[in-house]
């Protein structure tokens, strides 16, 4: 009786772990994999029956495996996107920055955040990070190129680590003034582009922002952007398929405690043509 015991709770621990360098199964012994069990293994041997509906790997441990690790810049933030086809022991992803000066060359990376891993796991897991200290680089740094590095240092839970590639994001140059720019394309069909800036002396204070279209008489057709925004440059786009060929006008207005008259407006006109 103590020896079947033992066996059961030997099965119930295995069942919990996904990797081992091999896995032997003595004759009148069974080892189980329940649903969702990832067990992985350089090799699987004995007499006894292996059984269950869990995933079976062999070959060796399976690594963090990652397929993808993107960076993209929007306003004053950057948002780093980054997926593992494989995770084995992952305890998480130290994310780390850098700015490069001289020549795209870093020397001087800082951790900005954590992100924590899926431990084990041989399907596919996403994961995402938002640095929304970009605006302090742009406004401490002189002689700034406007790319910023980012790389991730990928910890097991037994503290051994690995870095992945380096990836790199451009960020926009300091924005002087606000301005709302010309629509492109312009004559338009049916979609365009409407850019518009806030300047960075407004730091990390929101504005509010509010883009509006109208028809000749001054009708609202359509409100592009009703919020809070903080300094940087922007795009919106503008699809008029439901509209009705003709000269439209677009109007920003823009709010900030940084502006002495209290806003900003400027209206532009814009073409459809079908």
């Amino acid at each position: 009786m103590k020896k079947k015991l033992i066996i059961a709770i030997f099965i119930l621990l295995i069942t919990q772990v996904m990797a081992q360098s091999s896995i032997v199964v003595d004759a009148n012994c069974s080892l189980v994999a329940e649903a969702g069990t990832d067990i992985c293994a350089g090799s699987k041997s004995g007499d006894g029956i292996i059984s269950g509906d869990g995933t079976w790997c062999s070959g060796g441990a399976l690594p963090v495996e990652l397929t993808l690790f993107t960076a993209v810049s929007n306003g004053n933030e950057v948002i780093l996107n980054w997926q593992t086809a494989t995770e084995l022991n992952n305890y998480g992803f130290e994310v780390e920055r850098c700015v490069a000066q001289i020549s795209n060359l870093c020397n001087n990376w800082e951790k900005v955040g954590f992100v924590e891993g899926h431990g084990n796991s041989n399907s596919p897991k996403d994961y995402t990070f938002t640095d929304s200290q970009t605006f302090e680089v742009l406004e401490n740094l002189e002689g700034f190129n406007g790319v910023i590095q980012y790389r991730l240092k990928q910890l097991d839970f037994d503290g051994k680590f690995e870095y992945s590639d380096v990836v790199e994001v451009k960020l926009a140059e300091n924005v002087k003034a606000y301005k709302l720019e010309q629509n492109y394309p312009n004559p338009f069909n049916p979609s365009t582009v409407i850019k518009y800036s806030i300047p960075t002396d407004v730091k990390s204070e929101m504005s509010n922002v509010k883009l509006v279209v109208y028809d000749i008489l001054g009708n609202e057709v359509a409100t592009l952007v009703n919020e809070n925004k903080s300094a940087g440059n922007y795009e919106v786009k503008f699809d008029a398929s439901n509209l009705a060929s003709g000269v439209y006008l677009y109007r920003i207005a823009i709010h900030s405690d940084k502006l002495q008259s209290g806003s900003f407006a400027q209206t532009k006109k814009l073409m459809l043509m079908k």
